[in-house]
């Protein structure tokens, strides 16, 4: 591009596209984004990316103390104009200039091409005075002190989150007495310590809902009655209030906000998003869905909570305030701090934010987001929200190795990971399209007070469903030691010879009552899990699916576990791990199984590979079992997409029609960009601009008739060679201030050409120049003069392949033809990205109008 500001910022529109550019229209076409009028309106993202200096030419001050006499050379008429890149970071009209419109996407270019420009300017000035040079410094380190910052807020907000969600998870079982704010655990924790070696004796200072009551001791039908009432009724006041909060602050607040977060930094602009009420209101309904025990985790709105820190830090440096694709870098360092502070992982968050959430991810971005998802870690950690100095509920080490005969399971568990995911992606989506699409959608609440009641009146009889998921998934991961007393490690006693077995070490052992207990447990745990997640994820509350797919999967692998265990024990002589297993020695580690089906669930799920094999052994402390975790996680992927590559996030992108285009997938149909580029046969010819023919008057009326958001320029419309592109927002622009010069009227000519003719003038007596006629206005310095074009007979791929990799709004077609000896090109249409993802859907048979794009 040999201009940097000549990049187009908005979407071109054209009149054979025959679609509506109002975002009203795409609201109804979509009710996930329907406005729902908020009683307080956010628009933290509404600030426009302008700076305060004057237009240097073009603001209207400017054009009313220095136009009141033209001079008579066109060398100082040239000079007067601007590039309007410096105009637009230096205007105060924030009513005509502003940032990219609601649903729009950015133009990566022309936000590139900015950036460069200003970093050149802050480079040309340094040597000037010493406020330059510390003005430079500043914007050279800007960039780490805004990471900090988000790392900061990121860990603080998950901190408080944690320790909230465990407090009102816990109260829905009791209380602690005399102080009502602590958790089961902190109001257990002298009595715990003092009575480590008592097992089974209950902690004095935490209380049911019946003992408060005063309900006897020994009828035991009332305690139980009164504790299951009490806990399905908090579960609904927690879970209706979450709903009701959200519906009336902070309508982006729901579900998990990944599929939202990865189409925003793909260069989407949904406005509220990412703003302050909706980081307020998700970090109090968060906790609260969580605690009403929903099928659903945080992790997942911790990812949409480190992203609106990073939205709003972002607005406090220009360098990222008034970029939007620089600040995309921020929000791609948010997004790992999410992760990291979810899961304890800051290396597994930065392979999640590359692999997972991120369209433009450079060098400079890989190391900002390592030291965001530090910082946010290191203060989590300080805040310890759980008491175990680890950053996470499941924290586990296990001490005994892995076997090469355990790579068959582990490889089943991954396959069962894929059927699993495969088969959730499926069940959810239909049902989300469903309810999209049914009166269902109307009453939120309603869906969600109903969701929250079966889930809770089926959950409590069950103690595994009773307890939240994390804590579930904490027992599942846990190995057993010798002293144990849950069902979970009911094994029978055998003789021990103490010589060959230390204090930490279980013997291997049969199954006990207790165990066949926890199995049948665990499989109705799992059913109802797996079940009750397909209808709760897309509920309008904060919905994570992280943990609930954990949950799942750690399920079916501690009982795979189990199984292979009674199987070393019951044939100790198999040929597969005769030579690995002692005999009397338990050799397979049920809680590793539990990990491994844990990873291979949510591998099928969301189809994450690297990512999720390091934040997986990222919780469990070690390296030693990255190997079945790669297994299981590419078994899972495998099997995954033999029935589809989408995950669960990309396809809740493309149901609710986000106009996002992966730049990771491949196109290889064989069509054309004549087949795809508008206006087609039948269709209006397009709406374009001459360069030297139209008047004021003329493109005034074209902008207050059309809605396009650019036209191209041509020379005429006989010839229809083109010259370049224009924006409808800089074209609006230029036009209102050429009304403040004198002699500029309706009928004065617009030139989008260099070779312009002067304007004539007349000698005075008093020896003053002064215009006869309309003065002509020259706007070449708002065309872009080398726009992205294709001719005719380009493939579809290579056209895919420029909009995905350039991130472009638009790209000219023309067709490439000799005339007089010379070559050149004639307009024949214009392709959209709407356009380009428009093919795509029909290609793959999926509904084209229900991309939402403007």
């Amino acid at each position: 591009m040999s201009n940097p500001f000549l990049d187009s910022p908005d979407l071109s529109h054209h009149a054979a596209n025959g679609g509506d550019s109002s975002s009203q229209n795409t609201k109804r076409r979509n009710p996930k984004l329907r406005s729902t009028t908020p009683l307080y309106q956010d628009d933290t993202d509404d600030e426009p990316l302008l700076g305060d200096d004057s237009l240097q030419g073009l603001s209207p001050k400017a054009n009313r103390t220095g136009s009141s006499r033209m001079t008579a050379t066109m060398t100082k008429r040239s000079n007067s104009s601007t590039h309007l890149l410096q105009a637009l970071d230096g205007t105060d009209d924030t009513e005509t200039i502003g940032t990219y419109d609601d649903f729009h996407t950015i133009d990566w270019l022309r936000e590139m091409s900015r950036n460069r420009l200003r970093h050149r300017q802050i480079s040309n000035r340094k040597k000037e005075s010493f406020m330059r040079a510390l003005k430079g410094l500043h914007d050279a380190w800007s960039g780490w002190l805004v990471v900090l910052l988000v790392g900061l807020a990121a860990g603080s907000s998950a901190g408080v989150i944690d320790i909230v969600t465990k407090w009102l998870s816990d109260l829905k079982l009791g209380v602690c007495v005399g102080s009502f704010y602590l958790s089961k655990e902190s109001c257990c924790w002298g009595s715990t310590k003092m009575s480590a070696s008592k097992t089974g004796e209950a902690c004095p200072e935490w209380m049911t809902w019946a003992q408060v009551f005063g309900v006897a001791e020994g009828d035991h039908s009332s305690h139980y009655a009164v504790n299951y009432l009490i806990y399905v009724c908090v579960g609904l006041s927690f879970a209706g209030l979450a709903a009701i909060l959200i519906k009336t602050f902070a309508p982006y607040a729901i579900g998990s906000g990944i599929p939202e977060v990865k189409t925003i930094l793909s260069g989407f602009i949904i406005r509220g998003y990412l703003g302050k009420w909706t980081l307020l209101i998700k970090s109090i309904a968060s906790p609260l869905a969580v605690a009403s025990n929903l099928s659903l985790g945080k992790e997942g709105p911790l990812v949409h909570v480190a992203a609106c820190c990073g939205n709003i830090f972002a607005y406090l440096f220009p360098k990222y305030g008034r970029n939007e694709a620089k600040k995309r870098e921020v929000l791609s360092a948010a997004a790992a701090a999410g992760v990291s502070v979810a899961f304890g992982a800051p290396i597994g968050g930065v392979l999640f934010s590359l692999e997972e959430v991120s369209y433009y991810f450079p060098m400079k971005t890989l190391w900002r987001s390592f030291f965001c998802a530090l910082t946010a870690a290191f203060v989590l950690r300080s805040i310890n929200p759980f008491g175990n100095s680890h950053l996470v509920m499941f924290y586990v080490t296990y001490n005994r190795p892995w076997f090469l005969f355990e790579l068959l399971p582990f490889s089943l568990l991954g396959v069962f990971g894929g059927l699993f995911g495969a088969a959730f992606i499926h069940a959810n989506l239909a049902w989300c399209r469903f309810r999209a699409n049914s009166k269902l959608g109307k009453y939120p609440i309603c869906e969600v007070l109903v969701i929250t009641l079966i889930t809770t009146v089926a959950s409590y009889p069950n103690p595994y469903t009773r307890i939240d998921a994390s804590s579930m998934i904490a027992q599942l991961f846990k190995e057993c030691g010798p002293v144990e007393e849950k069902n979970l490690c009911d094994y029978r006693d055998v003789s021990v010879n103490h010589t060959t077995y230390t204090n930490h070490d279980r013997p291997a052992a049969p199954l006990d009552e207790g165990v066949y207990t926890a199995i049948w447990q665990l499989v109705l745990a799992f059913v109802f899990k797996s079940v009750i997640t397909v209808f709760t994820f897309g509920l309008k509350v904060p919905t994570g699916l992280f943990i609930p797919i954990l949950a799942s999967g750690s399920i079916v692998g501690r009982l795979v576990g189990i199984g292979v265990e009674q199987l070393v024990y019951n044939y100790p002589d198999c040929p597969l791990w005769a030579s690995s297993c002692q005999a009397g020695h338990s050799c397979v580690t049920p809680g590793l199984y539990a990990m491994v089906g844990a990873a291979a669930a949510l591998g099928g799920v969301t189809r994450m590979t690297v990512s999720l094999v390091v934040i997986m052994f990222e919780l469990t402390g070690g390296l030693m079992y990255i190997v079945p975790l790669m297994a299981a996680a590419m078994f899972s992927k495998w099997v995954g997409d033999a029935f589809g590559n989408e995950g669960i996030y990309d396809g809740h992108i493309r149901l609710n029609g986000y106009p996002f285009l992966d730049n990771k997938e491949e196109f290889s149909h064989t069509t054309l960009a004549t087949d795809v580029m508008r206006p087609r046969r039948g269709e209006d010819p397009l709406t374009v601009v001459t360069q030297d023919s139209m008047t004021v008057e003329d493109l005034e009326t074209l902008v207050k008739t059309t809605s396009y958001n650019g036209f191209p320029v041509i020379t005429s419309t006989t010839e229809r060679r083109l010259v370049g592109y224009l924006c409808r927002r800089d074209l609006l622009i230029a036009l209102d201030n050429s009304r403040l010069q004198e002699n500029v009227l309706s009928n004065s000519r617009v030139y989008f050409s260099l070779n312009a003719p002067p304007a004539p003038f007349v000698v005075t007596p008093g020896e003053q120049l002064e215009n006869n006629e309309p003065e002509p206005v020259r706007l070449f310095n708002i065309v872009d003069l080398s726009p992205i074009t294709v001719t005719d007979r380009t493939p579809m791929e290579i056209v895919v392949e420029i909009f995905s990799k350039l991130g472009i709004r638009q790209a000219l077609v023309t067709h490439n033809g000799v005339q007089d000896g010379q070559g050149e090109s004639v307009l024949l249409g214009i392709i959209t990205k709407k356009d380009v993802l428009r093919h795509v859907a029909q290609l793959k048979r999926q509904d084209p109008d229900s991309i939402l794009f403007n």
